[in-house]
């Protein structure tokens, strides 16, 4: 069973490698926004409103001294409160969105990022799927992938200072 599991994990994850292009970009618009006063509102379906909290803290907490706090709030399970609270200069961040999810976001003109379970998502700017069949692989990679994302963030804004 764990050969089989670590063959899965390993397949998700030279994936990721193959995908790493679209999380450069992906970060390279978000600092971009946060560099234009956007915030980042993250939500997500069922056990993925965990991991919206997650990000939200790792934006607004930074653990790496020297790195700055980012305005992030985490909308729980519910992105009807984008409409309310998303203004146009803002991110989306949708972990496992349905869809629909982010169409509102994408309407008022916020930068729209998804990560799926390699499921389609037409409203998201971005897409950064973890292409495993998995759920738990598949959230390991979304894990990975909005580590990144900060990480990569933080360089893009250091680098327009």
């Amino acid at each position: 069973m764990s050969q089989v599991l670590d063959r899965v994990r390993d397949a998700a994850g030279m994936a990721l490698v193959a995908d790493v292009g679209a999380v450069i970009e992906a970060a390279s618009d978000m600092s971009g926004r946060f560099r234009g006063g956007g915030r980042l509102l993250a939500f997500g379906r069922a056990e993925a409103a965990a991991d919206a909290a997650h990000v939200a803290v790792e934006f607004t907490h930074p653990v790496i001294v020297g790195k700055r706090a980012l305005p992030a709030l985490c909308l729980g399970a519910d992105p009807s409160l984008l409409p309310i609270l998303g203004r146009p200069q803002d991110i989306a961040v949708g972990i496992r969105p349905a869809a629909g999810d982010l169409a509102a976001a994408r309407g008022l003109g916020m930068l729209t990022v998804a990560l799926t379970a390699d499921e389609e998502c037409r409203e998201a700017d971005h897409v950064l799927p973890a292409r495993s069949g998995d759920p738990l692989v598949a959230r390991e990679i979304h894990i990975t992938v909005y580590h990144l994302l900060w990480e990569l963030v933080h360089v893009f804004l250091e680098a327009a200072v």
